[in-house]
């Protein structure tokens, strides 16, 4: 169940929790927990034949690169997450033009709910921000060896390809 694999009491009544197939269950107050996935947004910005990138500044995978993008808020539309978490690390406003991927990884002992977009706008410079070290501009044949999550080889390959059969 990932997140919730030692979890042992309710937190709404602090009764102990018994495990069904896939879910925490509370026999005292009623209540289920699911370990489900975190919604996460992110966008392929392209300009020239090359794709923006983020280094990120903090763990999990410090110091790899990234695509610009992050977890929604809990009742944040996921167009607007995106728009916000790259006009947060980028200092750009997009605007997704279309849906490229959807992924379940990996990501510190949880599972995320990747959505990638491929995304237009990002007039101006970007300003590296908020949790990312470093900006970059990359090209399709001078991608980084290693992500900062495997998923996002995956996206980088998808996006590569689409440029080779245009």
């Amino acid at each position: 169940m990932g997140l919730l694999d030692n979890w042992r009491f309710c937190p709404r009544c602090g009764e102990e929790l018994t495990t069904a197939a896939d879910h925490l269950a509370c026999r005292a107050c009623g209540e289920r927990y699911w370990a489900n996935a975190i919604p996460g947004v992110q966008g392929i910005l392209e300009r020239d034949g090359h794709v923006l990138l983020a280094r990120r500044a903090y763990e999990p995978r410090r110091g790899h690169w990234d695509l610009p993008g992050g977890f929604l808020e809990e009742t944040e539309d996921p167009v607007d997450g995106l728009r916000r978490e790259f006009r947060e690390e980028t200092g750009l406003d997009v605007e997704p033009v279309e849906l490229l991927r959807i992924d379940i990884e990996p990501y510190a002992g949880r599972h995320v709910f990747s959505v990638t977009w491929i995304v237009r706008g990002g007039d101006g410079e970007p300003v590296a921000a908020d949790d990312v070290a470093e900006l970059r501009w990359f090209a399709r044949d001078r991608l980084p060896r290693e992500m900062a999550f495997p998923g996002q080889e995956e996206v980088l390959r998808a996006w590569a390809h689409r440029g080779q059969d245009a």
